[in-house]
């Protein structure tokens, strides 16, 4: 079996169990393969008990069969490894080194335990649809795509901006806001939650768009189905707005015109036995959970 393990940002107090997870990969007989730029920040810390290879990006999924991407951090690595993983099909286990933590879904004190339910086949993979998005000029360059959600932004001012909303080409509604998320079930218990939107079960096969603090009370998010394509003019007294797709932004002007629709490939998420949305949730945003009885 063969894994990479991906990472940006190496912290002194998560040691531990980057540590331990190095030594269940070489005690279980993995071979690992660490992303370049997070090796180099750990090769004089970590003590590697089997020789690790090197990986650099997305080509190397080309050159090497992968049994699977563990990413340690929280959702936003997920995030950024997907950029790396894109249409490769190599599902990702994340251990959550972060707080929340919707998608790393492995408790930094249960690497062994995981790693060993994995190895034994003892998961299921959830596929989770992406969205992508079509600009009249180029945005994103090769990765126009997100796992949790797209966004317009007002940028240099204060001020509201408007953004001309169509569903397959037919008028919705102009928002007057601070900017709009156009959310997958996946990102629906992200930035979309913040501002007011529904939580979406992943199966669900469907988008939500909410907007960014709208000056219309009466607005409202709405569910659509994610074989919609929504699509967008804007106008405010600035000259660039923001887009985003997950946590990459590029800059745009009322000169642009997008477009968002599903992806034509999708991610597979380890889920490991016992790991459910339901479960995720109930934990995660404390469902049931009544203080006074404490």
């Amino acid at each position: 079996m063969q894994v990479v393990v991906y990472s940006t940002i190496f912290k002194e107090e998560d040691t531990p169990y980057v540590q331990d997870l190095f030594d269940v990969l070489a005690g279980r007989g993995i071979n690992a393969y660490v992303y370049q730029p997070y090796l180099d920040q750990i090769k004089d810390t970590i003590q590697f008990k089997r020789d690790v290879g090197s990986f650099s990006g997305y080509i190397d999924f080309r050159l090497k069969k992968m049994d699977a991407v563990i990413t340690l951090g929280g959702d936003g690595t997920i995030l950024r490894a997907i950029t790396e993983i894109r249409d490769s099909n190599v599902p990702v286990l994340g251990i959550n080194l972060g707080r929340l933590g919707f998608l790393s879904s492995v408790e930094k004190g249960k690497i062994g335990e995981s790693i060993d339910l994995f190895i034994r086949g003892m998961y299921r993979l959830d596929i989770r649809n992406l969205l992508y998005l079509e600009a009249s000029t180029p945005l994103f360059g090769e990765m126009p795509f997100a796992l949790n959600d797209i966004t317009i932004l007002k940028r240099d001012t204060s001020s509201m901006i408007t953004i001309h909303t169509y569903i397959n080409g037919a008028y919705l509604n102009s928002y007057w806001a601070d900017g709009i998320i156009v959310s997958t079930p996946t990102g629906s218990t992200g930035y979309s939650l913040s501002c007011g939107g529904p939580i979406i079960f992943p199966d669900s096969g469907n988008f939500v768009i909410t907007p960014v603090a709208p000056h219309n009370l009466n607005v409202r998010p709405i569910v659509i189905s994610d074989d919609s394509i929504i699509s967008f003019e804007i106008e405010g007294r600035a000259d660039n707005f923001l887009c985003t797709l997950d946590s990459r932004f590029e800059t745009i002007t009322s000169k642009d015109s997008l477009a968002v629709r599903k992806n034509d490939f999708n991610v597979q998420l380890v889920q490991l036995q016992d790991h459910s949305f339901q479960r995720t949730i109930r934990q995660k945003l404390a469902w049931g959970v009544d203080r006074r009885n404490y």
